[in-house]
């Protein structure tokens, strides 16, 4: 079954020493059950405890693995590019470390990508993630929808199949802050869903939190859109337009009736108004200097601390 075509699957892993290792034997497992031609090629980002430990010891006695250890923690979106970078396959399926995905779903991927789709996600029946997680998804799929084009009726996730063409012009784009699902949409033409179950989390804990949707958003925000600017551009027309109009009022009430009183109040709030704005926008403006100067002066948005894959010889 499917022994012609090569599948690259492609798994981000960080601090999951406790699952981690049953998702790699599980997918592995499930893999060869299906005689499926692949490679499996794990991308350690940056973990604080033994997870690289239990990846280079399943790499070192499996011919499928390559494992990948990164420098630091560059982020998930990042791991997950890099692992496209080792991947040779003519599709690239990616999943997550912790059982949710469960890898018998795989083929629901694979057959619907034999349908002629350039991307295929994952559509889960019922979703296992923490609300927090699932109110971070609801904003960044409105974002996509807005810059990225989502068509209205495609769910994105994580557990995706996609062609190899694809796989090919996101690493052409060569950017240093990637997020995925965008740039699968970006470079694909047919994008579809099919329906997969989703798990519950088997042990540990989910690294996305708050934090890393306010890290989510930023990228999307300040790397592939220009909307910040915009918005400050609508916010200062429309304080200009308030500052024009009640300038017009104290000179004419000046004129007309004269003022006994200066407004010193006013004055105040006026200014103090202003400069906040002029802060805010300078610290936006601050951002995409920062993140132009990255991009600009660094070859690539992460380094590889070690490489671990047992010679199939």
């Amino acid at each position: 079954m499917h022994t012609k075509i090569k599948y690259s699957i492609v798994m981000p892993a960080c601090n999951s020493e406790d699952i981690v290792g049953t998702t790699i034997v599980k997918t592995l497992n499930f893999c060869r059950e299906q005689k499926l031609d692949f490679e499996f090629v794990v991308v350690e980002d940056g973990s604080r405890d033994h997870t690289w430990d239990k990846i280079r010891s399943l790499a070192e006695k499996n011919k499928e693995i390559i494992a990948v250890s990164l420098l630091k923690n560059y982020g998930q979106h990042t791991a997950v590019y890099c692992g496209f970078g080792h991947a040779s396959g003519d599709f690239v399926i990616t999943m997550d470390d912790d059982m949710q995905n469960p890898p018998e779903e795989i083929i629901h991927l694979i057959r619907k990508a034999d349908e002629g789709y350039d991307a295929v996600f994952g559509k889960f029946r019922k979703k296992r993630h923490h609300p927090i997680r699932r109110l971070g998804s609801k904003v960044i799929g409105y974002l996509n929808a807005r810059i990225f084009g989502k068509p209205e009726e495609v769910t994105l996730s994580n557990f995706r199949i996609i062609r190899r063409d694809v796989i090919q012009r996101i690493l052409e784009y060569k950017t240093n802050y990637p997020y995925i699902p965008g740039l699968v949409l970006m470079f694909s033409g047919r994008i579809a869903n099919v329906d997969v179950e989703h798990h519950e989390r088997a042990a540990g804990k989910s690294n996305y939190g708050v934090l890393m949707i306010a890290q989510v958003v930023s990228r999307i925000l300040f790397n592939y859109s220009s909307y910040p600017l915009r918005l400050f551009s609508i916010v200062s027309f429309v304080v200009s337009f308030i500052s024009l109009v009640a300038g017009c009022a104290f000179l004419a009430k000046k004129l007309l009736i004269g003022a006994a009183v200066p407004g010193w109040t006013s004055l105040a709030v006026i200014i103090s108004f202003s400069n906040c704005l002029i802060s805010a926008m300078l610290g936006m403006l601050g951002e995409y200097m920062g993140r132009l100067i990255n991009q600009t002066s660094s070859s690539r948005g992460y380094y590889i601390k070690e490489v671990v894959t047992r010679d199939p010889k």
